[in-house]
């Protein structure tokens, strides 16, 4: 408790891909974030992500007055106390791992804390939330998910189909997490959450990351602060304020082949576009009151005005992560 005490006031933004230089690290600054999940790796297999791995460490060397690697809860408290922004690594699918169960070890110890088990395909693990069939978790993906639990790796249901989500909370004997989605009664979208699954998360202690990419917002890019600081606080009213906070998915910094080898990957030759851009081409537009890290203070007032006092707003907009981050980061005993 005197350690959440000593942390009010930590501010976390539970996922970004974005393409970093010194001016972006610099906002993330300006943005008074702590810490951020970035994510590494979309489709990138084992051998890959090792280069991207190397990309970062260059990233901390060459910033290192403005960012360092987070493998720890106290890694994020060193970075607070040092004026440093933590970055801590996910990958959006469980490519990092090839098919090899003791790869989750490996790739654990570099620095990879969140992992998703698919990112809208079937995967060895489970199905994704484009599939019309979902078969849930297989065979290989329970062995993942208990030793994911066993390293202290995030299992990350964002991308995931219904039945294949709920039973990864089922099998995890540890708090999972949805990083960057809504819940489906805000939007309607194959991506965002039902209440059967915000139930069964929030009852055994996961986090929701509430997300500001435009296909999953009510009105798109349209949408206003009121919209989703309403929802914000609906979700509080439904299931608590302990287990919510804001993954952005906020996306900067990338030319439009990046948005279409996130959605095509290598696994189709036609092209896909995502809900809501089909024939698109172009990287969904930003609600103009959240277009860079540095809007991510305006979230606050807006919270405000929906009543949240300063308590539960600093457990939005960072405490619940760092929490959730600081339990579930280290190996089980």
């Amino acid at each position: 408790m005197a350690e959440l005490e000593k942390m009010a006031g930590v501010r976390i933004d539970g996922l970004q891909y974005t393409n970093y230089n010194r001016e972006l690290f610099e906002d993330l600054k300006a943005a008074g974030l702590d810490c951020v999940h970035v994510t590494l790796a979309y489709w990138e297999d084992a051998r890959q992500c090792l280069t991207l791995f190397s990309k970062w460490n260059r990233h901390f060397v060459e910033h290192s007055d403005l960012i360092m690697p987070v493998k720890t809860g106290a890694d994020i408290v060193k970075a607070r106390e040092t004026g440093k922004v933590g970055i801590v690594f996910g990958a959006q699918n469980c490519s990092p791992i090839d098919a090899e169960l003791g790869l989750v070890e490996v790739m654990n110890g570099l620095g990879l804390k969140f992992m998703q088990l698919t990112y809208n395909n079937q995967s060895l693990i489970g199905a994704g939330c484009f599939e019309t069939e979902d078969p849930g978790i297989s065979r290989f993906g329970k062995n993942v998910i208990a030793e994911m639990n066993r390293v202290g790796m995030v299992i990350d249901m964002s991308h995931s189909a219904e039945r294949t989500t709920l039973e990864a909370i089922d099998i995890s004997s540890r708090p999972i997490s949805i990083t960057h989605a809504n819940p489906l009664s805000f939007k309607k979208s194959l991506r965002n959450k039902s209440k059967a699954v915000l139930s069964a998360l929030t009852e055994r202690g996961g986090m929701l990351g509430f997300v500001l990419y435009p296909l999953f917002l009510k009105d798109g890019a349209e949408t206003s602060l009121e919209d989703f600081t309403e929802m914000v606080a609906d979700t509080a009213d439904r299931y608590g304020v302990d287990n919510i906070g804001i993954g952005s998915d906020l996306c900067r910094n990338w030319p439009y082949e990046v948005v279409e080898w996130m959605r095509n990957g290598s696994w189709t030759f036609e092209t896909v576009y995502g809900e809501g851009g089909a024939g698109v081409r172009e990287w969904p537009k930003q609600p103009e009151w959240f277009e860079k890290a540095s809007d991510f203070i305006k979230i606050e007032s807006g919270l405000k005005r929906q009543g949240f006092h300063s308590t539960e707003i600093d457990k939005i907009l960072g405490l619940n992560w760092y929490r959730f981050m600081d339990e579930s980061f280290a190996p089980q005993s």
